[in-house]
């Protein structure tokens, strides 16, 4: 296998996105879902963890060392996305081989088939520019208004207030991690160790509505 022209360094910030195999649907329900939200937060460790061993509230564990820290997520029907940032050398490919292993074990059990379950290796970017690293904060949480208006990006929002509110009501990424506080699946992302773009709730949402808007 080749290796990659990128290089995972700590402290640098990655978009990270994988999509399933024939751009298959990886995630049927809401179980799924919540198992690859589990997944997140188990896999960002040293240690190995199986969720069927573990009783009681999950993101409540002592997962010891970690590998990476995530300041966003979105997952979709058919794909996800990542903005991460490693702790240690190999530890973005690390996690992410831990995820897309326990992951992908997961899914072809449930749903009886084998095979390769994503479509070849995780993709990477090198979010080296400000302005692009701040941009993803956006376009990662963004991405569930495809559900509702495939063409958003090329034809414009048709509803606003319907897009905000499908986003605020849009399970499975950190964005409501960023409007709320509480939520047990918010301690998958650690945002201090991410730019201070967003120092309250009013500006983070203000930013994502005006790209919605653009």
């Amino acid at each position: 296998m080749a290796n990659r022209k990128i290089n995972f360094a700590p402290g640098e910030f990655f978009h990270i996105y994988n999509r399933g195999n024939d751009k298959r649907q990886i995630f049927h329900d809401n179980h799924d879902y919540h198992y690859f939200l589990k997944l997140l937060y188990l896999s960002n460790s040293e240690n190995n963890f199986a969720i069927r061993d573990i009783d009681g509230d999950i993101y409540c564990i002592d997962r010891g060392k970690q590998l990476i820290d995530i300041g966003a997520y979105c997952a979709m029907p058919n794909h996800f996305h990542l903005l991460i940032t490693p702790l240690e050398e190999s530890g973005l490919s690390n996690f992410m081989q831990k995820l897309s292993t326990a992951y992908s074990m997961y899914y072809n059990n449930k749903y009886s088939r084998s095979g390769s379950l994503f479509q070849g290796r995780f993709k990477a970017e090198h979010a080296s520019e400000d302005t692009y690293l701040k941009y993803l904060f956006s376009y990662i949480h963004l991405n569930p208004i495809k559900l509702i208006q495939k063409d958003w990006k090329e034809k414009g929002v048709e509803d606003a207030s319907r897009a905000q509110g499908y986003l605020r009501n849009y399970y499975f990424s950190s964005y409501l991690d960023y409007l709320e506080d509480g939520r047990p699946e918010s301690s998958i992302i650690n945002r201090t160790k991410f730019p201070d773009y967003f120092p309250n709730k009013i500006t983070f949402e203000k930013e994502i509505l005006d790209w919605l808007n653009t």
